[in-house]
């Protein structure tokens, strides 16, 4: 059977040791483990034991109100082979041929932007081209765009990176590219 840990603390060590004392002396013979975890709690105000871990149940939900789905895991075989387009270096040297890893290089691109202002169409093109080596800077700038990563006014002269959370796979890939660990493969 799986063991649940519980923290435990005291804010005040000298009250717990008088309490545990107290019960321990009131006993003619020694607690076992079940009484000994109801003193422990008593001592440091909940009914007994078994109200200790409802009250730190109840605290974990209500600490993660949203955390109610876990995140999905990495498909690190997808993380891998996009990161191959990047060769080990920070520059998309293909542009790969499946939709889901376009979309995931596409983020990695998108995290060169920068945040938070509005910028010309010739800096964005600027920063997509020293990121791009296979010479197709208008595409990533219109797939950003179509992924919605990348807004532009109705002229085009402006654009607007979108602050949005990476998918996992994606911050994943962010991580080993923008840490050089890629082997080129």
């Amino acid at each position: 059977m799986s063991r649940t840990t519980h923290a435990f603390s005291a804010p005040d060590l000298s009250a717990l040791a008088k309490t545990l004392k107290r019960e321990l002396d009131a006993r003619a013979e020694l607690p076992g483990h079940v009484e000994l975890l109801n003193m422990l709690t008593r001592a440091v105000g909940f009914r007994n034991y078994q109200h200790f871990k409802a009250s730190r149940a109840a605290e974990d939900r209500l600490a993660k109100p949203n955390a109610i789905e876990a995140e999905p895991a990495v498909d690190f075989r997808r993380v891998e082979q996009t990161a191959r387009c990047f060769a080990g270096t920070e520059v998309l040297v293909r542009w790969p041929g499946k939709r889901n890893q376009q979309q995931l290089a596409l983020w990695v691109i998108w995290s060169f932007l920068p945040a938070g202002s509005e910028v010309v169409e010739k800096d964005v093109n600027a920063v997509l081209m020293r990121h791009n080596g296979f010479g197709d800077h208008v595409l990533l700038r219109r797939e950003l765009v179509n992924m919605g990563l990348l807004t532009r006014t109705p002229d085009c002269r402006l654009y607007r990176r979108v602050e949005k959370r990476p998918p996992p796979e994606a911050r994943a890939l962010i991580r080993l590219v923008t840490s050089g660990r890629i082997d080129g493969a």
